[in-house]
């Protein structure tokens, strides 16, 4: 059976969520969304997704102020970031590229992430483009430190990177990225020219991430959500019940099985290349 990249995303990022029993998921991540709403939907009423602004799935009264307060009380098991820039210290930066004040080039902001990042026990980092412009050496901003000295009270901090062609772990102890598995398709040898040198890469150590049941994941999940097209102006989803609200349409015809286009938020000057899934938000 074929998968579309966004399938395979979906189960790369599904596999990290095991065991987790509540998963938070911000606005306007529909590929990080559908693997809560997998877990959910698998789990047999063990693990629960939250999306913010999700008309079905947002169990929060006051948004992301709620979140923080659930986060700063444990009550987050598991949340996705992502990052214009990462290192592979799992440093990241939502600020901008260059010198800060005068970035180059300006990515949406912090908000709470470095909050986030020390609280929530399992931060899973998704950023689809894989270059040495968004995997680097060291991030020209950190918004969020990968790692604290010792002493500092911290229960939270980076568990996997994911990426369009790969997945990474981060071992705390190192203090490093390691690679876990690659998505079908991809090379080794062709992963090893764009990825910098603090990522941790061993040839031939990878195996690939592909779905170990698909009919069960995704045929006849009422949450399920399958991402058929996408370009710069718009995502395209094929709807089953309850799946569109994760994209911002408000819930708006929930058992519906047509096409319906979602805007992609244009608040970040990137390439079109960068909003595969809806992403740009990430970047």
């Amino acid at each position: 059976m074929e998968h579309s990249r966004e399938e395979l995303l979906i189960c790369a990022l599904a596999r990290l969520l095991d065991g987790c029993r509540n998963i938070a998921v911000g606005t306007a991540s529909p590929i990080p969304g559908s693997a809560a709403l997998l877990v959910q939907a698998l789990s047999g009423g063990a693990a629960r997704a939250s999306i913010l602004g999700s008309a079905l799935h947002n169990p929060f009264n006051d948004g992301g102020p709620e979140l923080f307060d659930r986060a700063g009380q444990g009550r987050v098991d598991a949340f996705f970031l992502g990052g214009g820039q990462i290192d592979g210290e799992g440093n990241i930066n939502l600020v901008g590229t260059g010198p800060y004040p005068g970035s180059d080039t300006r990515f949406p902001g912090s908000f709470g992430s470095a909050y986030l990042y020390f609280t929530v026990p399992r931060v899973i980092l998704f950023r689809e483009e894989h270059s040495r412009r968004s995997l680097v050496d060291r991030v020209d901003f950190v918004s969020a430190p990968g790692a604290s000295p010792p002493g500092v009270h911290r229960p939270g901090g980076p568990f996997a990177l994911v990426t369009s062609l790969c997945v990474f772990v981060y071992e705390r102890g190192n203090r490093k990225f390691r690679l876990d598995g690659l998505l079908p398709g991809v090379v080794g040898m062709e992963l090893l020219h764009v990825v910098p040198g603090r990522y941790h890469v061993v040839q031939g150590a990878a195996v690939d991430h592909v779905p170990a049941d698909p009919d069960r994941a995704y045929d006849g999940q009422e949450d399920g959500v399958g991402v058929l097209e996408c370009d710069a102006d718009r995502v395209v989803v094929d709807l089953v019940p309850d799946a569109g609200v994760l994209l911002g349409n408000g819930g708006e015809e929930p058992g519906g099985r047509r096409g319906h286009e979602v805007p992609v938020h244009q608040d970040v000057l990137v390439p079109e290349h960068d909003v595969v899934g809806g992403e740009r938000r990430s970047v």
